[in-house]
């Protein structure tokens, strides 16, 4: 017998944001099994499994997902269900394929983080785990089949999975071009960077599919780990080059599995996601956005929707928010990240049209509807960031920073004294930055300065890594803020 808790422990494989992640040394075949097992006890124990006993499964380019992949279908049919393999695809259309039909499903993905780690996000039949999913999985305590495992901890009856079935690819596919008028794109030449993200071959079809002229661009044979919140500077460069000849309006890419996606204008300039998250959700006329607090604040300051609320960092805190405005009876209601992923709580209509919710991370929904916004208003992409509020965000991180390590430097400034904290963070920051106006531990450490720019700090939840978030009133400042941050947060280290 082994509780969940402790082979986290024992193994390094800990939860982040909607699943399990870590080294892919450390995910043997045993680990995933074991988690998978957690995750199936834990929705049957709570009445949550559906009567057909199918689990769905996909996964991203990583070399390591196959195998991944194979063990926790294993671990599903140990279970008594049916593991249904839906192949390489973007996590948005397994969830969403799962939620139409109340299945849970499993995608394997370490997101955009190096192919060195992996990682099996669960979906619950109606999403996302959220924080108290986590925690009973956590609690469950699973049985391994005696013999099944070798010492290095692989299966030794593996077997392959099954052909991969296309329905999921296909429903997330017509999820747009049966929203959106078949003309929402006509005429604009947009570049897909294709790189080795699951979403490629969707975003060929739905941008085709709705009229536009697709330039298929940087397809790689190898895991490229693109990050949407810290733009590689190779990705800035490829995105210059691509559009020096002024032959696009727009590029559009995302991340290794397809929930975090990336738009440049027709210059080559990535927007950020947490301004294209604005833009997106004034397009599907949202009333209520949720978005967390490293975001932008010009989601406020633009006036554009009749609430706003904020969030710790992390999907399940966006999608516990999203719930929170939807039960007071807000709707639309949508949500977005600073890494641009987006997600819908309530159907959104137009036009006689019914676009379902889909309370995930999404990357699609972003470049089409803040692409048709621009063609439909008959600008180019670059002034639709025009009419927001002159707030500009940078981020960057310093990888191999032990979260424990981030975490003892970030409680100098998280005290229980307000005016204790903003002395701390004055002490360190203020030489750099100025006076600190108020600090705020929603998560990790946002500090205000009195001129009103703002440096927040945050260790990530997916990776050793510790990110900083800076903001003010033009990107030059927000820049060289972020690169003061970084200086000061390399001393750290010793």
């Amino acid at each position: 017998m082994l509780k969940i808790d402790d082979l986290m422990a024992e193994s390094g494989v800990k939860f982040g944001t909607s699943g399990a992640r870590g080294r892919v040394v450390d995910m043997t075949d045993r680990v995933c099994f074991a988690y998978t097992l957690g995750f199936l006890q834990y929705l049957r124990g709570a009445g949550r499994l559906t009567a057909t006993g199918d689990v769905g499964l996909a996964g991203d380019y990583r070399p390591s997902s196959g195998r991944i992949m194979a063990a926790c279908a294993a671990a599903v049919r140990a279970a008594g269900f049916r593991p249904r393999n839906f192949g390489r695809i973007p996590t948005p259309a397994l969830a969403a394929y799962g939620i139409a039909r109340g299945m849970p499903t499993l995608m394997v993905t370490g997101s955009h983080i190096p192919d060195d780690r992996n990682g099996i996000k669960f979906n619950l039949p109606t999403g996302e785990i959220l924080k108290e999913d986590e925690a009973g999985i956590r609690a469950q305590t699973v049985d391994l089949p005696a013999g099944e495992f070798a010492a290095d901890g692989s299966l030794r009856s593996a077997t392959a999975l099954a052909p991969a079935e296309s329905a999921a690819l296909e429903g997330y596919v017509s999820r747009y071009l049966a929203f959106f008028p078949r003309t929402w794109l006509a005429g604009l030449r947009v570049g897909l960077y294709e790189h080795s993200s699951v979403a490629r071959d969707a975003f060929q079809a739905v941008l085709a599919g709705l009229g536009a002229t697709v330039t298929r661009l940087g397809r790689a044979d190898r895991f490229i780990p693109v990050d949407t919140e810290a733009i590689r500077p190779e990705d800035v460069t490829l995105a210059e080059q691509w559009c020096a000849d002024g032959e696009f309006d727009a590029l559009v890419s995302a991340d290794g599995d397809g929930d975090r996606p990336l738009v440049a204008d027709a210059a080559g300039r990535w927007l950020r996601g947490d301004i294209a998250g604005i833009l997106c959700a004034r397009e599907l006329r949202a009333a209520g956005v949720v978005t967390p607090i490293s975001s932008n604040t010009a989601v406020e300051r633009c006036g554009w929707f009749s609430e706003v609320l904020r969030t710790r960092i992390g999907s399940p805190y966006v999608i516990a928010g999203m719930r929170t405005l939807r039960e007071r009876g807000v709707a639309p209601v949508v949500g977005y990240e600073a890494n641009g992923g987006f997600l819908i709580e309530t159907d959104i209509a137009r036009d006689g049209r019914r676009l379902p919710a889909l309370p995930t991370r999404d990357a699609i929904i972003v470049a089409v509807a803040v692409l048709g916004a621009a063609r439909r208003r008959g600008v180019p992409l670059a002034a639709l960031t025009e009419e927001l509020p002159a707030r500009f965000t940078y981020s960057d991180r310093i990888k191999d920073f032990p979260t424990e390590l981030s975490a003892g430097r970030l409680a100098v400034f998280a005290t229980g004294d307000a005016a204790a904290d903003r002395t701390a963070a004055g002490a360190v920051f203020g030489p750099a930055f100025g006076d600190v106006a108020a600090v705020d531990h929603t998560d990790g450490v946002r500090i205000t300065f009195a001129n009103g720019d703002i440096a927040h700090l945050r260790p990530s939840g997916n990776a050793p890594e510790l990110r900083a978030y800076t903001e003010a009133d033009s990107a030059d400042r927000a820049r060289d803020m972020n690169r003061l941050c970084m200086d000061i947060l390399q001393g750290w280290r010793s």
